[in-house]
């Protein structure tokens, strides 16, 4: 009987020990939770897109909570959401302008061949990979819609040979830019309405015999420029979002009216 009581009495007080061990290492090496990035995180969109340049949106709360990051970092939950951790953080969140994506192609199939009848995967990364070369511009838009795979949105449909966006569904969660292996999609401010088409950067009579939509750096939109946005990367023209006064000249004057002016 006493070694039974004893025993018990032994079970009993490591019992205690052990329990009051537990509770000094969960104090001692408790990780503080900070409540400003909980609330953070429930105001972001959790599509965890990595648009913002953070892995996630819980990444995204804790920057913004720890102040590394700004109240409106995230470009897909807009203005409403940047608001609401502006209050949370208690700044005022600066004017966000929505960002949509932008397709540098024109390359429809009116205006560019195929080079053959492509039997691999439909998808335009294998295609690269593959080192084929799809299309007689090997720099346009290989058109198997993996940028419309990835959209969340459905904001991306392949027309005539080329990815299109509807910028009205576009949240500009960058997946697409991602996706497309030739770099022929970019997030750019909605503002920008006048923009060169294309990414072809060889020589114009190189271009013209490819496709007759492309850029062929002839130089004379930047002639029409008073504000001098017009910028060429080797031969191919880009404009200058921050020197546009958005006249149109350019457009207007360009002879394969490869600069668009269309906001949707």
């Amino acid at each position: 009987m006493d070694i039974i009581l004893v025993t018990t009495l032994v079970f009993i007080a490591i019992g205690i020990i052990v329990s009051i061990g537990l509770v000094y290492t969960s104090k001692k090496f408790a990780v503080k939770i900070d409540e400003r990035e909980v609330a953070v995180r429930e105001k972001l969109p959790g599509n965890n897109c990595g648009a913002c340049g953070y892995a996630g949106c819980d990444a995204l709360a804790a920057a913004i909570a720890k102040g590394e990051a700004p109240v409106n970092a995230c470009p897909v939950g807009g203005a409403a959401s940047a608001e609401a951790i502006g209050d949370i953080m208690g700044t005022r969140a600066d004017a966000l302008e929505r960002k949509v994506a932008f397709v540098a192609c024109k390359g429809t199939c009116d205006v560019t061949k195929n080079q053959g009848n492509y039997i691999g995967e439909k998808d335009c990364r294998a295609a690269v990979l593959s080192g084929i070369n799809v299309t007689d511009c090997n720099y346009g838009c290989l058109g198997f819609g993996s940028c419309a795979e990835v959209c969340p949105q459905q904001a991306i449909s392949v027309k005539n040979g080329v990815a299109v966006v509807n910028r009205n569904r576009c949240v500009s969660c960058g997946l697409c830019v991602k996706a497309c292996p030739r770099g022929l999609i970019s997030l750019i401010p909605e503002s920008r309405i006048i923009r060169v088409q294309c990414s072809n950067r060889d020589k114009g009579p190189l271009v013209k015999k490819v496709c007759t939509a492309g850029c062929i750096g002839c130089g004379l939109c930047a002639k029409q420029c008073e504000s001098e946005a017009i910028e060429f990367d080797s031969t191919l023209a880009r404009v200058n979002p921050e020197k546009c006064t958005l006249c149109g000249k350019c457009a207007a004057k360009c002879p394969v009216k490869v600069i668009t002016t269309k906001a949707v």
